[in-house]
């Protein structure tokens, strides 16, 4: 399989490799978090939700020793929870402190900053117009922060039946894994309403969704078929499948396993466009390309739309244990050499 960065032209068979791609950040640092508290702790470590949304990676972890619950009921007391990137409301730490859970808490600092937003804003009396879907993990989290004062808004057929205190005080939030053109779709229409309407001090909207967005609209437009790598339960996944087809793709399907390919998909198809959503590990998409290879599409065109460099450190709960075990063996190993060097005798 050749491998080139090229401008999109060309005939034949081919496959339009999106980049960015894949895992961003905040999934590397809770998928990282997990691995290191199983490591530090033992199995097992419970985890609230999924730690991220995708099958392969809640699979390889579960067989690792990490056990997930919906419920932090569900967790015998003094164990330890992890609490997913999604983020969770203030009420789930308070259960886990009466559960004597001890908590770490792996949500994506991008998700926290929102989460901030809305306490800052709530205790300003704003109105917040929160733009996501009901019901979606880090939905729940950020209303969580200021019940009273959020009002969730999915999507611009809402905004009709909206309806705030003070029109003069209402700012909009947003999940961060939204498609980014609805979203402003959305704001528009809220604007439209609320002459007055303040925007949050940065854009909300994941700098990996946005990124991963912007390479598929690059690639779709010439596409017959563009393949998600992806589950089903992966909001940024499944806009990827939306945001292709807008662009221009005659057809787009999110998979979470090469197997899941239907051959009758390529059926006329020249060019075949691959990415992965932010929480997929790259085997998957290498698998894809593999699938795809075996099949006559074995030239790939990478089509980069930008760099990513972003890194978070860990969780702090787990980077202060980390560091206390790091500090305990230095401090062993000096007495250790100090007890050597005293029961050496001096040569005469």
């Amino acid at each position: 399989m050749t491998r080139t960065s090229l401008p999109i032209s060309g005939a034949g068979r081919r496959v339009l490799l999106a980049a960015p791609r894949g895992w961003c950040a905040g999934v590397d640092r809770a998928v990282m978090a997990v691995e290191k508290a199983l490591q530090q702790y033992g199995a097992p470590i419970y985890v609230r939700h999924e730690i991220v949304h995708n099958k392969y990676v809640v699979q390889t972890l579960e067989r690792k020793g990490a056990i997930f619950v919906e419920r932090t009921e569900e967790v015998p007391e003094g164990s330890i929870i992890m609490f997913s990137a999604h983020g969770v409301a203030p009420i789930v730490h308070e259960e886990a402190a009466r559960g004597k859970l001890a908590s770490i808490d792996a949500t994506c600092p991008l998700v926290t900053k929102v989460h901030k937003e809305a306490v800052r804003y709530a205790h300003e009396d704003f109105d917040i117009l929160l733009i996501g879907h009901e019901g979606h993990e880090e939905v729940i989290g950020t209303s969580g922060e200021a019940p009273d004062h959020i009002v969730i808004v999915d999507g611009p057929s809402d905004v009709e039946k909206i309806s705030v205190r003070d029109p003069s005080k209402v700012i909009w939030l947003s999940q961060t894994t939204l498609s980014v053109d609805e979203t402003m779709e959305t704001v528009e229409a809220l604007k439209a309403k609320f002459p007055l309407l303040v925007s949050p001090p940065s854009d909300d909207i994941c700098y990996a969704t946005s990124n991963r967005q912007a390479a598929v609209k690059k690639m779709g437009a010439e596409s017959d078929l563009v393949v998600v790598v992806g589950s089903t339960n992966s909001s940024n996944s499944v806009r990827l499948v939306e945001v292709a087809i807008e662009a221009g793709a005659k057809t787009a399907r999110l998979v979470d396993f090469a197997s899941e390919i239907d051959e009758a998909w390529l059926e006329g198809v020249t060019t075949v466009g691959v990415t992965s959503g932010a929480s997929v590990p790259e085997v998957l998409v290498e698998q894809v390309l593999s699938w795809l290879a075996e099949r006559g599409y074995a030239d790939v065109e990478v089509v980069k739309t930008g760099e990513e460099s972003i890194t978070f450190s860990l969780p702090k709960e787990l980077r202060r244990d980390l560091r206390a075990e790091a500090d305990e063996l230095v401090a062993a190993d000096r007495r250790l050499r100090g007890n050597s060097a005293l029961s050496t005798s001096p040569e005469d």
